[in-house]
């Protein structure tokens, strides 16, 4: 499982992070401060950090240059929304600058695609009785294989990806179709209706109203 380090000086934002990121499937630790951070690298292996800029102890800056002969993919997430802040940022050896306040599923794409980068990303993803081999392009239902066209797929694995996480319509649009959303058309709901039929999920793949869908799975 991709482990997953979280730095904030603000445990709130570290368990709203934690709690969406291991609802996608990753597993998460969190500290609030710079100096307890590098005390942990030192002792476990990460596949990225999430890195807070403004710590105690140690900011934010000082610690990615501990990360850095590491080779850990970084993603900073700070308050901090200067120009100069995200250029001092990248060229410390940041993989990517995200700006607080931030949209959940902004911060879960970004994740994926600097592990996609890194060549970290899960192979297999599961949901309930439903297991994905991404790289294969397979889909099993109780061991069982399903038939899915390119576009079902894509939705499948974004909505396995942020379980329990309602999505915008025109996310999932434009992350699928790789297109901008119309707002009268009828495809994503369509594709959707197909998807639930052909996965039993006409109960776990809800709609939300004026918002899009959202898979409910247990935790």
């Amino acid at each position: 499982m991709i482990k997953i380090l979280i730095v904030d000086d603000e445990k709130s934002i570290c368990d709203l992070i934690d709690l969406n990121l291991s609802a996608s499937g990753y597993h998460c630790q969190s500290v609030q401060n710079g100096l307890d951070a590098i005390d942990l690298i030192e002792k476990e292996n990460f596949d990225l950090i999430l890195l807070d800029i403004m710590l105690p102890g140690a900011d934010g800056y000082d610690v990615m240059e501990y990360i850095r002969p590491l080779k850990v993919p970084v993603i900073f997430i700070t308050a901090k929304h200067e120009v100069k802040d995200r250029v001092k940022g990248l060229k410390l050896g940041a993989d990517d600058y995200l700006v607080k306040p931030f949209d959940v599923v902004e911060l879960i794409a970004r994740v994926e695609a600097v592990l996609r980068r890194y060549n970290k990303t899960e192979k297999l993803l599961a949901a309930g009785d439903v297991v994905v081999d991404v790289e294969a392009r397979r889909v099993l239902k109780d061991g069982k294989p399903v038939v899915l066209t390119n576009k079902e797929f894509g939705l499948l694995v974004l909505f396995i990806r942020n379980k329990n996480v309602a999505l915008f319509r025109e996310t999932l649009y434009e992350k699928v179709w790789e297109d901008e959303y119309i707002s009268d058309s009828r495809t994503l709901d369509l594709h959707v209706q197909r998807l639930r039929k052909k996965l039993g999920w006409e109960q776990n793949l809800v709609a939300v109203y004026k918002v899009g869908y959202r898979l409910e799975v247990p935790q």
